[in-house]
């Protein structure tokens, strides 16, 4: 890297007033951070600030690969499509209501009956799907669950499949006996790895009537053999010495359906970038890098010549780092650490070239200023011609991890409009 990046108006204006050497005294400055700080929640659409989990908590390894797989290091969208929604919502078991030992799951490798065509083994899982915001649409539900290697061989005549059936549980109770079938399926008893169940349907109803969440209920049947046999298949759970990325997962892919704005003025103070940096005491990247300037130059003559050339640069993209530790966001916050939102600045004078990415209404508008046809036409502004989106890995207000996908929060272009 060629040397730190500037912080520029948001980075600054977001800092946390403890974590700056800046003194905010009560008054019209603590007003603008507050409002500042609010306005940024409602972009990032958080309503409760979660707690501090990191590094205590790991994500789930699903959610960090699909992060990577959609994203790059720095949140930036790698293509449109690759995420199915804009909103992930990962759930982790924790047992059933009412289910022995207050936490709802079976333990591991005990059954809960018997069947006379052979061994019935059953386990339970719930997920707690309260975080669901209202208004979200439902477009996919996956039940993912590993299925551990079975380590001791059977002395029967050499079975190596077993009939898996994913159930709805329709009541609660320890022993609950009404049930839906979701899915069946075959499965071999000496190999291990990820089992998806699609359970679109059944969370649909959930999320419609939150009472009907009893949970879900795996069985597995050896058909094969009267024999009654201890821990035919099983499950890992997120109870016992199991490794964490192995747990078993609720997965919901939606929509938001909410339209986010990016526009900000607060009620009492309008911000201007070239203003209001500078009653907080931050100094404007335009202002460090003239200063810089004149340092190394010759006198003030030259100081002043640079000054003059930096007030008529073309339209131009600049950084614009927001960095999640210095706004008190990095306790729940997996990835990315920050990111480049950049922001557009400098003037759109006649003539316009092909770098400025003028539209023809901006053409003409600055042909119009030029000649003084209208006292009341300014030039073009300078703004943002092209953005990208933005993805975030972060744990919940419930501890929950959530991957979610924001339009517009990255500039890759500016032009003159």
């Amino acid at each position: 890297m060629a040397g730190p990046r500037p912080w520029l108006g948001l980075a600054w204006l977001l800092g946390m007033a403890a974590a700056s050497a800046l003194p905010l005294g009560a008054g019209p400055r603590d007003e603008v951070q507050a409002a500042a700080l609010q306005r940024l929640r409602e972009v990032f659409d958080i309503e409760e600030l979660p707690p501090d989990v990191l590094p205590r908590k790991k994500p789930p390894q699903f959610m960090v690969d699909l992060f990577n797989k959609v994203a790059d290091a720095n949140g930036i969208t790698r293509a449109p499509g690759l995420l199915e929604g804009d909103v992930v919502r990962s759930f982790e078991d924790r047992g059933g209501p009412g289910a022995p030992g207050g936490g709802g799951a079976v333990a591991r490798g005990a059954p809960w009956e018997g069947s006379s065509e052979g061994r019935l083994h059953q386990q339970r899982f719930y997920f707690d799907i309260s975080a669901i915001e209202r208004g979200e649409q439902m477009l996919k539900a996956e039940f993912r669950v590993f299925k551990l290697k079975r380590k001791r061989v059977a002395r029967s005549e050499g079975q190596h499949f077993c009939k898996v059936e994913l159930y709805e549980l329709l009541e609660g109770g320890n022993k609950p006996q009404k049930k839906h079938l979701i899915a069946s399926r075959l499965l071999s008893l000496y190999t291990e790895g990820w089992e998806v169940f699609n359970v679109t349907q059944t969370v649909s109803k959930w999320v419609g009537n939150r009472n009907s969440n009893h949970g879900f209920l795996i069985t597995a049947t050896h058909t094969f053999s009267n024999k009654i046999e201890h821990n035919l298949v099983t499950f890992a759970k997120s109870q016992g010495n199991l490794q964490e990325s192995r747990n078993a997962l609720l997965v919901l892919f939606t929509n938001s359906n909410k339209r986010r704005s990016s526009s900000f003025v607060p009620s009492s103070t309008k911000l201007n970038p070239a203003k209001d940096d500078t009653l907080l005491g931050v100094p404007h990247e335009s202002q460090i890098i003239e200063n810089s300037n004149a340092s190394r130059s010759r006198g003030p003559r030259a100081a002043a010549v640079s000054s003059t050339k930096s007030h008529v640069t073309a339209c131009h993209r600049r950084e614009l780092y927001v960095d999640f530790h210095a706004i008190g966001w990095s306790g729940w916050i997996i990835y990315p650490s920050g990111y480049n939102a950049f922001y557009c600045r400098g003037s759109c004078l006649f003539p316009l070239g092909e770098s400025q990415n003028a539209t023809n209404h901006a053409t003409v508008q600055s042909i119009v200023h030029t000649l003084k046809l209208s006292q009341d036409v300014s030039t073009p502004c300078c703004v943002p011609d092209e953005l990208k989106s933005l993805n975030l890995l972060y744990f919940d207000d419930k501890e929950n991890v959530v991957l979610k996908n924001y339009k517009d929060m990255v500039a890759t272009r500016c032009g003159c409009h």
